[in-house]
């Protein structure tokens, strides 16, 4: 039987109406915490919005992102060559054994220093040295043209590190006899060939032997000859009646003792001093004396104003100075400071200085190179110098001298002292020999 329902659209109607009514109900009870939700993720997506816009530009300045750092070789002001150059005084004031180039480090920057030393020779006179049991000794090799310090080596068997070139603490002994020789020549118009009589040993200085008396035990000699042979009586006398105190003063100035000299590190200044009585005289005028000092490099810088006709260059020991970069700040110039002597002075003093090698106190030494046939035509001269510490536990043995090519493309100033205790070590002569010898051998 089939079923049919009471006012159907009417009821429908209304079950409708009342299950949107419950729906309303349910919503409205809803709502608050409908509203609280939404509240919520708006003020979420507020945020991530503002984050997402502020974050960037604030981790931007907070934390940059970083980026290959730029080396800067820029200079500051206040590292001017003048201030390396004493910055490098400073750090070498031990016995710094410079190579050819290296590193100083100064405000913050680094520094390539380029400097005049030939390595090659350096190392061959510090084996030398080692070997030659000295209780110490000092070379100095310049080139007399430019100035150049090619080997600066000292030695000393205690192991002081100082740098014994620069301390004007050894005795010039006859090495002193250039200047007087020097002043001979210009003041008096001593010519090489001129006579001398002397009595008793050449060797000695003693005041009977500084008298003008000439008698049967009076020995002659010519100055050239007092000169290789390391004369004292005769220069003692030269100093006495023909120089004086005033002239030996002068000259010793001329010649830089008692001046401070120009040099890339510090030098110490080689003192004299002249006395008024006549036995004090002589004694400076032969250097048989134990007060007047002289550093190695002020001993090479007498023997190249000979072989630079009568001119003293300045020596220089750094070269150049560059940064990092190859920015150049510093080139160094030939400087000369000073005329010491005339040409013809040194012309005359060259003649003495030949003399000592060949028939002289250098003889021996030198003859080994005088024999060999590249050095036949050579320039070579040298003088010696020997004496006792006040003790006379040490004797302090000098050698300067200088040897010049022919083509004078070539030339050499050599500067020795050996210091010797009981044992006598290598003499100066053999130590400047082999130098010679060895650097006109290298190229």
């Amino acid at each position: 039987m089939k079923y049919n329902s009471y006012h159907p659209s009417k009821w429908r109607t209304y079950q409708s109406k009342l299950r949107g009514i419950e729906r309303q109900k349910r919503l409205m009870k809803k709502l608050p915490f409908l509203v609280v939700i939404s509240g919520c993720a708006f003020a979420v997506l507020a945020l991530i919005f503002v984050i997402g816009t502020w974050t960037p530009g604030h981790l931007q300045q907070e934390n940059p992102t970083p980026t290959p750092e730029k080396k800067n070789d820029a200079v500051p002001a206040k590292t001017s060559p003048e201030n390396l150059l004493n910055h490098l005084s400073t750090a070498a004031k031990d016995s710094l054994i410079f190579e050819d180039q290296f590193v100083l480090e100064k405000d913050g920057h680094r520094f390539i220093i380029n400097t005049t030393i030939h390595t090659k020779l350096r190392d061959y006179i510090e084996k030398l040295l080692q070997r030659s049991r000295s209780l110490q000794a000092a070379v100095v090799v310049l080139n007399p043209y430019d100035g150049r310090v090619l080997a600066m080596v000292s030695y000393d068997s205690n192991g002081n590190p100082e740098n014994l070139c620069l301390k004007a603490d050894y005795p010039a002994a006859s090495l002193f006899k250039i200047v007087s020789a020097a002043a001979a020549f210009e003041k008096v118009g001593f010519d090489p060939d001129k006579t001398f009589f002397y009595n008793g040993s050449r060797h000695t200085l003693y005041k009977n032997q500084l008298k003008k008396t000439r008698n049967r035990y009076s020995s002659s000699t010519q100055f050239r000859k007092a000169f290789a042979r390391s004369n004292n009586p005769v220069f003692g006398k030269v100093g006495i009646y023909a120089l004086g105190r005033a002239v030996i003063a002068e000259y010793a100035e001329k010649f830089f003792f008692n001046r401070p000299i120009p040099f890339d590190l510090p030098v110490a200044v080689s003192t004299i001093g002249v006395p008024d009585d006549d036995f004090g005289i002589a004694e400076i005028a032969s250097g048989f004396n134990k007060r007047t000092l002289i550093s190695p490099l002020h001993a090479a810088l007498i023997a190249s104003a000979l072989a630079d006709n009568g001119k003293i260059t300045q020596p220089r020991l750094v070269e150049k100075i560059c940064t990092e970069s190859g920015e150049i700040l510093y080139q160094a110039g030939q400087s000369t400071l000073g005329a010491a002597i005339k040409r013809k002075t040194a012309s005359n003093l060259k003649i003495l200085m030949k003399d000592a090698i060949v028939y002289g106190t250098a003889r021996r030494a030198f003859g080994k190179l005088r024999r060999q046939r590249r050095f036949k035509d050579f320039d070579m001269g040298a003088k010696t110098g020997t004496i006792n510490d006040r003790t006379d536990t040490f004797k302090y043995d000098w050698l300067t001298g200088y040897a010049l090519s022919p083509a004078g493309t070539r030339g050499i100033c050599v500067a020795v002292v050996s210091v010797h205790g009981e044992i006598l070590g290598t003499r100066s002569t053999e130590l400047a020999r082999a130098i010679i010898d060895y650097y006109f051998k290298s190229k």
